[in-house]
Formats: structure tokens, C-alpha cells, sequence
């Protein structure tokens, strides 16, 4: 394929970086528009050749988000999002490139911009479900856990000025690439297009994640001999990923389970965390080094999550050889095999994991085979195989139009 000129566009990190450096890889002429260092993008193997930044934007997007969090502030968002794409669409029209691929939220004035150039492809990626799903979904369980709870807690949601402005982005933009079935669905019944919002799934580093034969010979001996299950969850505990349902696994699965949460304690989520030791065993955030050996010592991995992209979670679970049980919302139904790699579950049904995880101690043979099968038959998605399909995206959408 002929190599590609190209212009990302991130106000963040996000995947961004680790698509640009293997895009970079192979042949592409690749710009990265970002508000973060260049020394930071280095350690992601981005030369400094390949960056520019916009450094004033990442430090005040950074103060405003910890003045959120700790005072009762207006939203800086309808400052900061149209500022960075300006300042984004000043710097790429200056140049002819074949794809501007931008992240939603701050591609409006951008893609307004690139509409005189005819042969510029404008894709966003969006790493949720449309935005009006999303927030019907967060809404939803807002409702939800306050009910249970009867506690005035607040979920965070996509804004009103932030929903009608991905709408025009959705409008403006060539092609949609989303990370997950999920995701596509919920632009269609939106009234997108099909044919305009393709499925990007995304890579991990899943060499890391890759166990020795003996950490799968030792869960299966673990399985097998009776003890209790270890049934880990890693990520974010917060409310929009499913924590109540999580703790609800965790109180009521009985004592042939021992559950275990890795990662970051969100705040609308602390009161859980606090109140549920006695069944959740909390380590915090790890580097990514150091997941592996949460992976090894788990023999089933859950994701309650109420929405989600894609999670790379998901992944390095599946590298590890864990059999999953996760809910419909998300990127796990594009992967998990019914019943041979996992189980797919609704949201909001505690209930019906729990139902699935007693399945489990009680078929500890089936389990014992499922882990062997997972490992025996894992085939690896890394970043090379996401920036191959992203230029097949783009570069088959560029021939259509030229034909």
C-alpha cells in the first residue's frame, strides 16, 4: 500500500500514541498534534521530528480537571476543546495531508476547516458509544444506584454543550471509526449511516501479558483442587464501570469465591470501597509491569461494566489465559466465544455472574479445559495489526472516492 500522509489529532494520550509510533513503523508520514511534551511521546518511540504540541493547553486542561475535582466549578470544556482545535486546524492547513484523524470533542473547527480540501480524508474516533447512548446509559445508573443506595451521588456524564457538539463532529467528519461492536451499534440506531462507522478494535502490548506454561499448569491445579476461585478485576472501580454490581458478585457469591479489584478508586465509587474489604481485596493502581503477576494469580477475570470502548483489560485477561465473564457493553462480545473462552452477560444483573460463577465451581473440569483452550488457541492482537487495519480503513475509503 502507498504510504500515507497523516495528521493525529489528540488532546490527550489516549491510544494515539501507540498508533502513531507503529504507523511510523510502517512507511507513514505521520504528524502527531498533541498537547502532551515531546519528551513524553518519545517514551512511546515517537521521534520529536513526528510532534507537535501544544503545551499551554495540556497544563490548563490539567489544573482545571484538579479544580473540578476539588471545587464546585463551571466546566472549562467549552473553553479548552474549541481552543485546542483551532489551534490543531491552524497548524494542519498549512499542509496537504491525506488523513486527519481526530479525536471527538476537538475536532469541530477542525474538520470545518479541512471541508476546501477535497482530497483530505477527515475520520474521528470516538472510544465510546455515541455520546446520547452514553449518557442515557450513565443517566440510568445514576438513577439506579441512588436508589439502592439512597444516596445523592452523581455519576460523571457527557454535558449537554458537549453532546450537541460531538452530534455536529459525527456530521462533519468522512468516516466514524469506533473500538467495539457495541460502539457501531449504538451510532446505527443513532441514525449514522452503517457504511460510515467502521470498527477499529485496538492492540495491548500482550507479549507482556503472555504467561509461562507453568502459571497455566498451576491454575489448573489450583482449579482442580477445590480451593476457592480467584476472580479478579482490574481497572477503574467507578459506578459507570459497574462497581455496585461488583460488590453485590462479591457479597453474595458465597465462600468458594475470593474476589480482588487492581487499579484506581474513582470518587464517585470511594463509599463502596470503603464499606467492602471484608469481600474485596483492593491493591492499588499497578504499573503495567507488574500486571502480569495479578493476571497469573487470578482463575477468572469479571468486567461488570455498564459502558465502555474497548478495554484493554479485556485483552491481556485473555492473553493470560483467563476465562472471562463480561457484560454486553463493551468490546468483550467482539472476542469471547460462548461457553469455550468466557460468557457474555447483560448489564446490571449481578445475579446472573454470580449464577455463571457458581457454574463454574461446580464444573471445575470444564473450567480446568476452558483455561488450557484459552491459552492454546489465544491469538494475539498488537499495535501493528491496529495500524495495518486503520490504513486498510482509510486507504480503502480514499480508493472508493478517487474511483
Amino acid at each position: 500500500m502507498t504510504p500515507l500522509k497523516i495528521a493525529v489529532v489528540v488532546h490527550g494520550r489516549f491510544h494515539a500514541f501507540d498508533l502513531v509510533r507503529e504507523l511510523i513503523k510502517q512507511g507513514n508520514d505521520v504528524t502527531v498534534f498533541t498537547n502532551y511534551p515531546k519528551y513524553i511521546l518519545e517514551k512511546f518511540g515517537i521521534p520529536p521530528v513526528h510532534v507537535r504540541s501544544f503545551l499551554l493547553h495540556g497544563i490548563c486542561s490539567r489544573i482545571f480537571h484538579k479544580l473540578n475535582q476539588l471545587l464546585p466549578i463551571p466546566s472549562f470544556e467549552p473553553l479548552l476543546s474549541p481552543l485546542f482545535s483551532k489551534w490543531a486546524s491552524d497548524n494542519i492547513s498549512q499542509e496537504d495531508y491525506d488523513v486527519v484523524h481526530c479525536f471527538s470533542g476537538v475536532a469541530e473547527e477542525l474538520f470545518i476547516s479541512l471541508q476546501t480540501k477535497d482530497k483530505t480524508l477527515s475520520t474521528l474516533v470516538r472510544g465510546s458509544a455515541h455520546i446520547v447512548v452514553q449518557k442515557q446509559l450513565l443517566a440510568a445508573e445514576e438513577t439506579r444506584v441512588n436508589s439502592l443506595t439512597n444516596s445523592p451521588l452523581k455519576i460523571d456524564q457527557p454535558s449537554d454543550w458537549i453532546i450537541a457538539r460531538e452530534k455536529r463532529e459525527y456530521k462533519l467528519a468522512s468516516l466514524i471509526i469506533v473500538l467495539s461492536q457495541f460502539a457501531q451499534t449504538s451510532f446505527i440506531e443513532q441514525g449514522i449511516e452503517p457504511q460510515k462507522v467502521k470498527v477499529l478494535p485496538l492492540g495491548a502490548q500482550l507479549s507482556l501479558f503472555r504467561p509461562d506454561p507453568k502459571v497455566i499448569q498451576d491454575r489448573c491445579q489450583r482449579i482442580l483442587s477445590g480451593q476457592p476461585l480467584r476472580v479478579l478485576l482490574v481497572g477503574t472501580f467507578s459506578l459507570r464501570k459497574g462497581a455496585i454490581d461488583f460488590v453485590e458478585i462479591a457479597k453474595n457469591a458465597g465462600s468458594n469465591f475470593q474476589f480482588k479489584f487492581v487499579g484506581t478508586i474513582a470518587h464517585d465509587a470511594r463509599f463502596l470501597y470503603q464499606t467492602n474489604h471484608q469481600y474485596i481485596d483492593f491493591i492499588s493502581k499497578q504499573p503495567q509491569s507488574k500486571l502480569p503477576q495479578q493476571y497469573a494469580e487470578a482463575d477468572i477475570f469479571i468486567f461488570t461494566t455498564i459502558e465502555d470502548g474497548y478495554a484493554v483489560v479485556l485483552s491481556q485477561a485473555q492473553a493470560g489465559g483467563l476465562p472471562i465473564l463480561a457484560t454486553t457493553n463493551c468490546s468483550a462480545p467482539d472476542f469471547i466465544v460462548e461457553n469455550e473462552t468466557g460468557w457474555i452477560l447483560p448489564i446490571r444483573s449481578p445475579d446472573a455472574f454470580i449464577d455463571r460463577l457458581k457454574w463454574c465451581n461446580e464444573h471445575r473440569q470444564e473450567l480446568a479445559d476452558m483455561v488450557q483452550k484459552i491459552y492454546q488457541d489465544f491469538q494475539p492482537r498488537d499495535w501493528t495489526d491496529v495500524a495495518q487495519d486503520f490504513t486498510l480503513i482509510v486507504g480503502d475509503y480514499l480508493h472508493q472516492r478517487q474511483k
